[in-house]
This record gives structure tokens, C-alpha cells and sequence, in this order.
């Protein structure tokens, strides 16, 4: 049973630092690539693509977040992390790690979330 658990949100004042973890099992963890999701509160449905890291560990990010956001992997833990720092308010939102593979009939995998609130 594949299984995706994000852990590390929390609520920070702005211009603060949080890092989020998303522990994978159940797969072949160096095969995927990996995103971070977000879905802020009072907004259209529908996820922002906030990072991704490739198997090969090629990384791009949302304009939003370049240069503030970090994401990472550890194939050796199954874990990708993603590094948030110089939080704005506009980062608030939950944050869903979602795996796959770019090939045909792959499963995607997702998380459950994990709040980030960024208030004073």
C-alpha cells in the first residue's frame, strides 16, 4: 500500500522559516518525481504547483516562491523536503506532496497535506 505523509507545517509569523517533509513508502521512492501543491484558504478550486524535483534531481519553481523555497530529496529516507523561507502571507495555504513517474499508465500519489499558516 502506497502511503504519502506530510508533516511540518505550522503557523509562522512573516519572514519566518518552516520546513515541510513528505515521507513516501510502498514505492520504488527514486523512480518518482516529485511535487509540492498548495491550496490557499478563499481561493479558486484547484492546486498551485509550488516545486518539483525530478528522479534525476532536477528542481523548477513557481515564480511565487524562486528564491525563497528550497525542495529537496533523500532517496535513501524516501523523503522529499521543501525548505520555506522569508515566509509572506500569501503563502498560507495547505500543502500536498504528490509522486509520479512521466510514463504511460502510472499512478500519481498524494499526501493528505499539511497547513501552513503565515500571520503576525
Amino acid at each position: 500500500q502506497v502511503q504519502l505523509v506530510e508533516s511540518g507545517g505550522a503557523s509562522v509569523e512573516p519572514g519566518g522559516s518552516l520546513r515541510l517533509s513528505c515521507v513516501a513508502s510502498g514505492i520504488t521512492f527514486s523512480t518518482y518525481d516529485c511535487r509540492w501543491y498548495r491550496q490557499a484558504p478563499g481561493k479558486e478550486p484547484g492546486f498551485e504547483l509550488v516545486a518539483e524535483i525530478e528522479s534525476g534531481g532536477k528542481t523548477n519553481y513557481a515564480d511565487s516562491v524562486r528564491g525563497r523555497f528550497l525542495i529537496s530529496r533523500d532517496n535513501a529516507e524516501s523523503t522529499v523536503y521543501l525548505q520555506m523561507n522569508n515566509l509572506k502571507s500569501e503563502d498560507t495555504a495547505i500543502y500536498y506532496c504528490k509522486v509520479f513517474r512521466r510514463v504511460a499508465f502510472s499512478k500519481d500519489y498524494w499526501g493528505r497535506g499539511t497547513p501552513v499558516t503565515v500571520s503576525s
